[in-house]
């Protein structure tokens, strides 16, 4: 089991990345030590509420955001796979692929690909997450140093805020693109 000290260090380091703050002007906001706030990202201390709230106010964040364990970086969906309901009246089947986080945004986007030349995506704003569902053909897509292979009906996600890829590998390859930013 994961002691929450340590889900708490993974945390704040995270939120104050996102945010793009230094250690200095999270503690200044904060109201705490410098050295505080560097014991607790690198998982040592036993904080108290106060402490945590002050943080939670000067990185802009709720508080559960510091108690809530990273998921997973990336997330493969193959056809056929994923938490399912069935309908009882139709010939009708759905598969939850993600949820949308508290005021988040999402653009949907249907793209149409051809083998060739790869498309390079620079990392976009902190805490950008894509969601890719192939519909037509085969992609190489996701991060850059660790990209997957997909067929049609698969499902990857993906932090957009790393440098990623997209590559079709059979012409007319169609896929639906969801960009999440919160």
């Amino acid at each position: 089991m994961t002691q929450p000290i340590s889900i708490i260090a993974k945390s704040l380091v995270r939120e104050r990345q996102r945010a793009g703050l230094s250690l200095a002007e999270v503690a200044r906001r904060a109201g705490i030590a410098k050295s505080t706030l560097s014991q607790l990202e690198a998982g040592y201390g036993n904080p108290c509420l106060e402490t945590l709230w002050a943080l939670c106010l000067a990185l802009e964040i709720p508080f559960s955001c510091l108690m809530e364990p990273q998921q997973s970086q990336t997330q493969v969906i193959r056809r056929g796979e994923g938490p399912s309901v069935a309908s009882e009246i139709a010939n009708y089947t759905a598969v939850l692929l993600a949820t949308c986080p508290p005021g988040g945004r999402r653009d949907i986007y249907l793209l149409t690909t051809q083998p060739g030349e790869e498309r390079f995506s620079p990392p976009h704003t902190a805490g950008s997450v894509e969601h890719i569902i192939i519909v037509q053909g085969r992609a190489l897509l996701g991060l850059i140093e660790d990209p997957v292979e997909l067929s049609v009906g698969d499902y990857i996600c993906y932090p957009a805020d790393r440098a990623h890829i997209f590559k079709a590998l059979t012409p007319d390859t169609l896929a639906v693109l969801v960009s999440e930013q919160n």
